[in-house]
Parts: structure tokens; C-alpha cells; sequence
């Protein structure tokens, strides 16, 4: 038997009860692991309060990200030895893959031997942030040598990659925060720039910072009445690349920036990357070279042990972190 983190029910952190479970072998495209860290999400919180993408079939296990060591592998699987260090690029299905738990068993193409460098905590920070901010910013939005990006929500594990990536390929980052007390949190963290849009006028400081040019990309979480100043603040033949729904207030569309700028706004999802193999493949590549050169390194808001996950969901919740939660196993 090992300890499992379930649910029986939607609802708050409270939800969320560690059981003993019968954990079955890997099938035979699966890798089995010993958990030692798991990366903790936002869409896991949503999935727990039964605002995501997929219904829960109860009792339900959850979670996206883990790094760990390789327990045994299914029948058609090649290239792992029990022992090896390993980390999960997160499956397309939070549930029957979960990975919240001492053990795990996951699709094998999606199990990576990441650099020996990183501890655990920070292999459990690597796949959901990096992947998410490079294939929008560099598979679709071809951000480059000289690009202006603007990166909201920016002190989230996301943000914090897409900083980090955008430098890798030469491009220049806006962020954008609520208020001015993450400012220099966020400069460390990378960014070029940073706009507090309840302090400044998001519009006219990217035009400052662009020289009048405005922003050629954008990659934004959170959607509502934050939209249309996010597009008055592009360039011409600009790309906004939406990857969620934080808001919850309904979004307005800039109809005459759209069509007086030339613009593309794209609804933009982690899994277009994942259930593409080549594009995996470029990923993997990407962040592995990013990682092993330093250029790339998963900042770690905080840890929990797993006896605490339930607080772990909460500090997640209350926006308090700059950048990932980790919980420990």
C-alpha cells in the first residue's frame, strides 16, 4: 500500500485526503515511480474546485508533476533502469496519471532523465512551466533577437519561465503585476521591465518602454477587462497568446485593435505541445540545453511535506508566491 492524495468530492483545500492505496503495476507503456517531489498547479486547484477542463470520477487521485526514481517499467518499455533519477512532463490527464502520492505510474514518453544538477524540488518544477512559456513564446510565437513580450500574471511559475526563456532567445520581458510589491522580486526573477497595471497606465508605460512600437507578443493567463488594454498595447501584426482564464469576469473583444493593428489572438493550450511528438521533442531539447547552461533554473516560492498539501494548495491559492509550490514526499 502506499499513500495517495484523493478526492471524494469537489470543494476547498479540505478536500484533499491522503489514503492508503493499492497502487497497480505500470501497463506496458507506463514507467512506475518512487515520488520524492511534486510540482503543484493551478489547474489542479481548479480541477479540485470543479472548474477545469476535465470532470473527476470519484474517489479521484490528482496531480501533474512529480520527479522521483524509477520503481519499474511496463512491458514495451526501453531505456530506464530501476533507481534512475527522473522527472514527469505532465500527462494530458490529471487523473489517471496523478501524480499526488508516493507513487506514480505515467506514459513513458513523458518520463525525462533531467541534468544530475537538479535536486528533486526543482525537477518537480521543470515540465509544466517550461513547456507551457516555450511553446507559446518560441514553437508559436517565434519570439526572438530584438521582440518586446509582455508577461502577465508574471510572478506565477509560468511567468517566471517565460522570463527566463524569453532571454534565452533574445527578447526583451514586460511583466505585469497588480500592485508595486513584487516589482523588484520580478527584476530579479528577470524581467526587463515591470508595469503595476493598478498603479500605472499599462498602455502608455509599454508604449515608453517600445518607443511608441508596442509589444509584438503577449502571453496571458487571466483574460477579462484586462484585454483591451493588453491589445492597445501591441504592435502591429502582433500575436496574444491566451493560456487561461484567471479573471473570471468576462472578456471583451478589442475589435478595433484587432483590426486597426493587425493582430492574432490565439487560445493556446500546453497540451497542442504534448500530444505532438516532434514538438515534444523540440521542447525537450530546448529545456534540457537550457537547463544543463544554467540559463534555465525553476525558482521555488516554497516547500510542504506531503502531510501538508492541504496547505500547500492553500498558500497557492492565496497568491502570495513567486514562483513554484513544492511539495516534498
Amino acid at each position: 500500500m502506499s499513500r495517495i492524495v484523493r478526492i471524494h468530492e469537489y470543494g476547498d483545500a479540505s478536500v484533499l485526503r491522503i489514503e492508503d492505496v493499492e497502487v497497480p503495476a505500470p501497463a506496458a507503456d507506463e514507467v512506475q515511480i518512487a515520488v520524492k517531489a511534486i510540482g503543484i498547479n493551478r489547474a489542479e486547484v481548479m480541477f479540485r474546485n470543479h472548474a477545469y477542463l476535465q470532470e473527476a470520477e470519484f474517489p479521484s487521485r490528482l496531480g501533474y508533476e512529480a520527479a522521483g526514481t524509477v520503481v519499474s517499467v511496463g512491458a514495451d518499455v526501453t531505456g530506464f533502469a530501476e533507481g534512475e533519477a527522473v522527472s514527469v512532463i505532465p500527462p494530458l490527464d490529471i487523473a489517471r496519471w496523478g501524480t499526488y502520492g508516493e507513487v506514480a505510474n505515467v506514459p513513458a514518453r513523458l518520463v525525462v532523465k533531467h541534468p544530475a544538477a537538479l535536486s528533486f524540488e526543482e525537477a518537480a518544477a521543470v515540465w509544466m512551466q517550461y513547456v507551457t512559456a516555450w511553446g507559446a513564446l518560441v514553437e508559436q510565437a517565434k519570439l526572438g533577437e530584438g521582440d518586446f513580450v509582455i508577461v502577465t500574471a508574471a510572478s506565477s511559475s509560468v511567468g517566471l519561465a517565460a522570463f527566463q526563456i524569453a532571454r534565452m532567445v533574445g527578447a526583451t520581458v514586460i511583466a505585469t503585476t497588480r500592485t508595486g510589491a513584487k516589482r523588484q522580486a520580478l527584476i530579479d526573477a528577470g524581467a526587463h521591465h515591470v508595469v503595476a497595471t493598478g498603479e500605472e497606465d499599462l498602455v502608455g508605460r509599454v508604449m515608453e518602454i517600445t518607443d511608441g512600437q508596442g509589444a509584438r507578443v503577449v502571453l496571458d493567463p487571466v483574460g477579462g477587462p484586462s484585454f483591451e488594454p493588453l491589445t492597445e498595447s501591441m504592435a502591429r501584426g502582433g500575436i496574444l497568446l491566451e493560456y487561461g482564464a484567471l479573471s473570471g469576469e468576462p472578456t471583451p473583444f478589442p475589435l478595433f485593435s484587432v483590426l486597426g493593428k493587425s493582430l492574432t489572438l490565439k487560445g493556446y493550450l500546453y497540451s497542442e505541445i504534448v500530444s505532438d511528438d516532434a514538438a515534444l521533442d523540440r521542447a525537450k531539447a530546448f529545456i534540457v540545453a537550457g537547463l544543463e547552461s544554467g540559463a534555465l533554473k525553476p525558482r521555488i516560492a516554497r516547500t510542504f511535506p506531503l502531510d501538508a498539501i492541504q496547505d500547500a494548495h492553500r498558500f497557492l491559492e492565496s497568491n502570495d508566491q513567486i514562483g513554484k509550490v513544492v511539495v516534498t514526499v
